[in-house]
């Protein structure tokens, strides 16, 4: 029997923060993920966020190991946020969303948040937002 292929999941910055605290939803479903074997990777942006913390050496370290593969930015993923941010009617502040929402789209990976209202209005466009 052949299995469908399962999409990488991309974390945003709010989710990778609260995968890391035991016992939140967040935590829970970045162990199903892990556990089926799902490729778990992080835009080079969101990563860069992550790391303006505050955070700790152990926790830095955590989510290394979890996401260990980083999407690089680059022109074809910053003319697609840029995209996005028209699309979306251009609002202040939401360029950065739009980075995360463009590199997951291009890869064809599910986009897993812990604010899906900051997300939503790319559905449209083809993001696939991570149940």
């Amino acid at each position: 029997m052949i299995r469908p292929r399962m999409r990488a999941i991309h974390l945003d910055t709010s989710f990778l923060i609260r995968a890391l605290v035991p016992g939140t939803g967040e935590s829970a479903r970045l162990s199903n993920w892990l556990g089926e074997r799902r490729s778990v990777a992080l835009s080079a942006f969101a990563w860069g966020e992550f790391l303006c913390g505050p955070l700790g050496d152990a926790e830095e370290s955590e989510a290394g190991r979890i996401a260990n593969r980083y999407i690089p930015v680059g022109t074809e993923e910053a003319t697609a946020a840029a995209g996005l941010f028209n699309h979306a009617g251009r609002r202040r502040g939401s360029f950065p969303d739009c980075i995360i929402a463009a590199t997951a789209i291009l890869a064809d990976a599910e986009l897993a948040t812990s604010n899906p209202s900051d997300f939503e209005r790319f559905i449209d466009v083809g993001l696939v937002l991570a149940e």
